[in-house]
């Protein structure tokens, strides 16, 4: 009689070898397969399908619900354009107030309360169609026979066989991690320490980064930020650091935890000059800019990753940089990253989910897949502020990422709009009455660059 302890030891055994043989070992050197390249077009050719079959289903069933973009319509014009829009019918004396201005205001006061341009980028992107994950559409509703054994099915595939295979993969990238770390540790400051740390790093994130299935695209390689500068990229989720860590190591910058954060981080510290910060410290400005100006100066020292919006978006904008990353001097090196939101939702909603709901989450998806673009490398201009630099910073990767250019500051996620803006709007208006008196009838004059 068949022992079914010795043949689930034996399926296990032949599990590991492979998991350890064909993933671990081939990320460790960089390697590729090609496995996961068929599986990505394996999901695309099903979910180009299911799109097919849910826009027919649309259409075949009465009442259906039509696709929607949004609850508001933007204009997308500045105040001059829209102001001129409502002052066709006459034109105001210079300084006199025109009552058809407030529609302007109420409009945009409105618009404001029912969607405005800030808080609906810390929720989940909408998608134009179901991605068979969750209901990430609001407009789908039950199609098919068909359609629902597919999503049964990809709920066997990714809880059954990926998700045990992905945490299995990330455990062991973790482990490599503390356990190499903390041996690289051990050796006196050389050459060779710098060498086996970065090659420690690198190879974890390899590992981890298959733990995601993920699917990497890497542009303009000729741009890699390199040692002595700060590579400076839009955030979406916590995992952005394994992306870019797989093409190259970074100094990391963040505050000390406890836990089992904590002792990865301090493993960490011992091989590499990463800059972690006590509570106490955060706080303190000149102390952080301090640290950090000195690690720029080492040119022997791995270039500093930050995340200037302090906060995660929705793949789908950029927010404000703060303009303490560019105070430090040095080579700045920007990163556009865009995930592809088909084969999975990277954005992680802090308020919404703890990190360890968020990684199973990330860990049952389909998989990972982003494109990572390296923008040439740019430096503070003659007479030029930390705060514009961190804007034009921030526009460059808003451009080559495809992602809207916001001129908001990412902690209205859990504060309050700061009374410069509004001070701001106020000015603007102010100085459109003023100025519109010198104009021809029915014109709004647009500022000058250099006013």
């Amino acid at each position: 009689m068949v022992d079914p302890l010795s043949v689930a030891a034996a399926a296990f055994q032949l599990w590991a070898l492979v998991v350890v043989f064909f993933i671990v070992l081939p990320a460790m050197f960089g390697v590729s397969l090609g496995v996961s390249g068929v599986y990505i077009q394996i999901l695309v050719r099903i979910l180009q399908w299911a799109t097919v079959r849910i826009q027919r289903g649309r259409h075949e069933q009465p009442g259906a619900a039509t696709p929607s973009t949004g609850i508001i319509e933007h204009s997308g014009g500045s105040m001059e354009e829209e102001l001129e829009q409502l002052r066709l019918s006459r034109r105001p004396e210079a300084g006199e107030f025109t009552l058809s201005d407030v529609i302007y205001f109420c409009q945009k006061g409105l618009e404001s309360i029912v969607e405005d341009q800030v808080t609906q980028r810390f929720s989940s992107e909408e998608l134009a169609s179901w991605n068979l994950l969750t209901r990430t559409n609001q407009n789908f509703q039950y199609i098919s026979l068909r359609l629902t054994v597919f999503w049964v099915l990809g709920v066997l595939v990714r809880y059954g066989v990926l998700l045990p295979l992905r945490v299995a993969l990330a455990v062991i990238g973790l482990w490599w991690l503390v356990m190499g770390t903390s041996v690289v540790g051990f050796l006196p400051e050389s050459s060779v320490k710098n060498w086996l740390s970065e090659l420690v790093h690198l190879t974890c994130y390899r590992i981890c980064a298959r733990g995601l299935s993920a699917t990497i695209h890497y542009h303009d390689k000729e741009n890699r930020p390199r040692k002595g500068g700060i590579c400076v990229a839009n955030h979406t989720t916590p995992i952005d650091v394994v992306i870019l860590a797989n093409d190259g190591c970074y100094a990391m910058v963040g505050q000390i935890h406890g836990g089992l954060m904590g002792v990865i981080q301090r493993s960490m510290l011992r091989s590499c000059p990463h800059i972690w910060f006590e509570r106490s410290e955060m706080k303190d400005r000149h102390a952080v800019t301090s640290r950090l100006r000195a690690h720029v100066c080492d040119k022997n020292k791995l270039p500093i990753l930050i995340f200037p919006e302090g906060t995660c978006v929705n793949n789908t904008s950029v927010l404000m940089f703060k303009k303490g990353s560019f105070e430090i001097g040095g080579t700045i090196h920007p990163v556009a990253i865009k995930y592809d939101p088909r084969f999975g939702d990277a954005f992680w909603n802090s308020s919404k989910y703890n990190m360890v709901s968020y990684l199973l989450r990330m860990m049952s998806s389909w998989a990972i897949v982003v494109n990572v673009w390296y923008l040439p490398p740019m430096t503070i201009q003659e007479g030029e502020d930390a705060a514009h630099f961190a804007s034009r910073v921030k526009s460059a990767i808003a451009r080559r990422g495809g992602l809207l250019d916001l001129a908001w500051d990412g902690g209205l996620k859990r504060g309050k709009v700061k009374d410069c803006f509004r001070e701001e709007q106020q000015k603007m208006y102010s100085s459109i009455v003023v100025q519109n008196g010198s104009q021809p009838p029915g014109a709004i004059r647009a500022p000058h660059e250099d006013e």
